[in-house]
């Protein structure tokens, strides 16, 4: 289904009429729900992912400060959110469930998880996961009290609920959700709080960054989201900064491709640090130049500014929200460059061409937004 699929494991179908049309709920009506002391949220994928829930978490305990909000989660977000100021008290790192934590088929939740799972008592059950067609009914074994999410047409209902349409921002369709349960938005920039463990680990494995410090990241889980590397190699030399070139393990080749694409000297750094340290990084930077990616969203919500490559129909999804510290360029290719498969037409699968849809954002326009960042704009005001 084009480009998409690239922000979650389950989003259901897109298009149809709602269940009930006009009426955008089922069951009890909004606003905050008494004696609530344990609440589960189910959002158990990626970092960008997660990145754009907190907005909505925190409108969610802002409602109920008194009450354990517990993330059901994966590993990764156990090992980067325990001890992290933030509103998530605990973590619950869910095994392989096929569309709720794992995106392959033949895992179904275990029988004993369910059960510890409800033996906790949660008095409410958010699902900030996606359509619902597989998130729903996990939700609705946990056995609270009072169930919130989000659905699709062909999905179980919940408690409260809002409609799943594809084409809306992740952070204002999760505040939605928010709002069932009486939680009101506040900021609608996500924050993450970068930590003295962070810091010591940058330490340990950095150094001490240079003054002035760009980062360039380069990859991209979907290949269709990527910039060109040589690309980014012309915009880090041109800006005449210090430049370090971040990824995981897995974009080695793609972080030297652009180390060795440079004139001048760069740093590469795949997969050397944590995810807090990356964030620690990325807080010592003036400017991170990216696709859209998990990173960029991090970065962002450590408080440095960025640049981010486009693809169109992700920008309404998981897009920057302001363009003081954000500035984001739109490739508006709707076709694969290849055999022409629509990416915005629901109904057409998914074509088998990994190659980028992005190129047609020029480098001029990467560069001229970077500059104006790092002389003129929020990295100076």
């Amino acid at each position: 289904m084009g480009l998409r699929l690239e922000l979650g494991l389950e989003f259901g179908a897109a298009t149809g009429p709602e269940t009930g049309e006009g009426d955008c709920m089922e069951g009890a009506g909004q606003g905050v729900i008494d004696d609530v002391r344990r609440i589960a949220v189910l959002r158990a994928n990626a970092i960008g992912d997660f990145i754009v829930t907190l907005p909505a978490l925190e409108a969610i305990k802002a409602a109920y400060p008194e009450a354990t909000l517990t993330l059901l989660g994966t590993p990764w977000h156990a090992d980067f959110l325990t001890g992290r100021p933030g509103p998530v008290d605990e973590v619950v790192a869910l095994p392989p469930i096929s569309g709720v934590s794992a995106a392959e088929s033949g895992h179904a939740a275990p029988d004993t998880l369910i059960e510890e799972l409800r033996r906790r008592r949660f008095d409410l059950a958010v699902q900030l996961h996606g359509g619902g067609r597989n998130s729903n009914p996990f939700v609705r074994r946990l056995g609270a009290r009072v169930t919130a999410g989000l659905r699709t047409p062909d999905a179980e209902p919940l408690d409260r609920w809002v409609p799943y349409l594809y084409y809306h921002h992740e952070v204002l369709r999760f505040l939605e959700v928010a709002a069932l349960v009486g939680g009101a938005a506040g900021s609608l920039e996500p924050r993450v709080e970068v930590t003295g463990d962070d810091r010591a680990e940058l330490a340990d494995a950095f150094g001490e960054p240079p003054p002035g410090l760009v980062a360039v990241h380069p990859g991209a889980k979907d290949p269709r989201r990527r910039w060109p590397a040589r690309r980014f190699a012309e915009v880090a030399d041109r800006l005449d900064r210090p430049v370090v070139v971040t990824g995981s393990l897995e974009d080695k080749d793609l972080v030297t491709e652009v180390v060795d694409a440079m004139r001048r000297p760069a740093i590469p750094l795949a997969g050397a640090l944590g995810l807090g340290a990356l964030g620690a990084l990325y807080e010592r930077c003036d400017l991170l130049v990216a696709n859209d990616t998990g990173p960029r969203h991090l970065a962002a919500a450590v408080g440095t500014p960025t640049v981010a490559v486009y693809w169109c129909g992700n920008l309404i999804n998981a897009g920057p929200l302001v363009r003081t510290l954000h500035r984001p360029l739109i490739s508006w290719t709707t076709a694969c460059p290849v055999c022409g498969a629509s990416g915005v037409d629901f109904t057409v699968p998914r074509c088998a061409h990994d190659g980028s849809w992005v190129t047609d954002v020029p480098v001029t326009a990467v560069l001229e937004q970077a500059e104006d960042l790092l002389t003129r704009g929020g990295v100076q005001t």
